[in-house]
Formats: C-alpha cells, sequence, structure tokens
C-alpha cells in the first residue's frame, strides 16, 4: 500500500514546500538547518584532513588508506556549496547519508592511526586544534560567554547524527548552567 502523501503550500512565503507522509515534514526547500548540517559535515572532512597529514608524517601510506576509506564508506563530501550538490528530491536522506560517510571515514581512519605508531595523545592535539580553530571562528560570529551559548557553539560543530535523532537532550538551561543527557550514541556502529 502507498503511503499517504499531501503537499502543503505555505501562501505567505510561496517558497516553503512541505511533503507530509504519515505525520512526518520534510522539507522541499534549503533552509538553514540544512546548511548548519552541512557545516559539520565540511568540519568533519576537515578533521579528516588534518588526520590524513598526522598519518603521513608518521609515514602512513595514506593514499592506500584513503582508497580503502573510500571503498568502505564512499567519497567524502566534495568542496561545492551545498545548493550544487545536495539532491533536492532528498534533502534529508542525501544529509543523513553524508553524515553516516563522514563519521564512518573517520572512525576508520583513525583506527587505522591508532594501530600504527600514532600514540591517543597526537590524536587528541588534533582534536584540539580543530576546537581552538572553531572558537576562533566562532569568537568571531557571536559571544560565548553564557553556558547557553557555549553549549550552543559546541553544537554547532559537533556531529550527532541527525536533529531528528535527537541525540541531546537538555535538561536545564541557564547563563550559568547548562546540563543535558545523551539520549542515544549515534556513533556505536563506526566505533
Amino acid at each position: 500500500m502507498l503511503p499517504i502523501i499531501c503537499l502543503t503550500i505555505d501562501i505567505i512565503n510561496k517558497r516553503k514546500f512541505l511533503i507530509k507522509e504519515r505525520g512526518k515534514n520534510m522539507s522541499l526547500y534549503l533552509g538553514k538547518i540544512h546548511y548548519w548540517l552541512f557545516n559539520k559535515i565540511l568540519w568533519f572532512k576537515d578533521l579528516e584532513i588534518e588526520f590524513e597529514k598526522l598519518g603521513k608524517l608518521k609515514g602512513i601510506n595514506t593514499e592506500e588508506l584513503l582508497k580503502e576509506v573510500t571503498k568502505n564508506y564512499g567519497e567524502r563530501v566534495l568542496d561545492k556549496p551545498l545548493e550544487e550538490i545536495i539532491d533536492t528530491s532528498n534533502i534529508h536522506g542525501w544529509l543523513a547519508s553524508k553524515i553516516k560517510i563522514s563519521e564512518g571515514r573517520l572512525a576508520e581512519i583513525i583506527s587505522v592511526l591508532k594501530k600504527s605508531e600514532v600514540s591517543d595523545e597526537e590524536i587528541k592535539s588534533v582534536f584540539k586544534d580543530q576546537g581552538r580553530k572553531a572558537a576562533i571562528k566562532d569568537l568571531e560570529k557571536r559571544s560565548l560567554e553564557t553556558a547557553e551559548e557555549i553549549f550552543n557553539g559546541l553544537n554547532d560543530y559537533i556531529l550527532d547524527g541527525m536533529p531528528c535523532d535527537r541525540v541531546n537532550e537538555v535538561l536545564e538551561a541557564s547563563e550559568d548552567k547548562v546540563l543535558w543527557k545523551r539520549r542515544v550514541c549515534v556513533h556505536k556502529e563506526m566505533w
């Protein structure tokens, strides 16, 4: 039996189309959330590149490693604007697949590095350097003075699946404190 699908047009905006399928809304246009997710994917790609550099420094044949990673998980995302590369007929699915590819690629690269002469401290160092870059970039755009601003800033870079996965549940948020619980780990299958 085919699912019931209806198209809703927002008359005020005249640009927002929603497909409703069994109670789920799926966007047919690129919105802020899609660019936000894409930027996280690009940030993950930058991490991958930094780990590739670390591997080269340690004498690992990164060319062969990347061939194997690409064979196992697919190509890393292209350096093009989102609107030029996304499948607009399946925005949610395209982003979800790129997240899975990005996480799988990075997990395999780090696993290979760990089996080689790369220490945990060297791996942590790459993450710390990327964190510093993110903080500098973020401080150019906005204030990060309250706990809530810092929490939201972190979430602009941490790739925790799709928003519909509802990974982090905020229990309490104020200027001084954000308390949250991780409902699920979307990374388990990769690591």
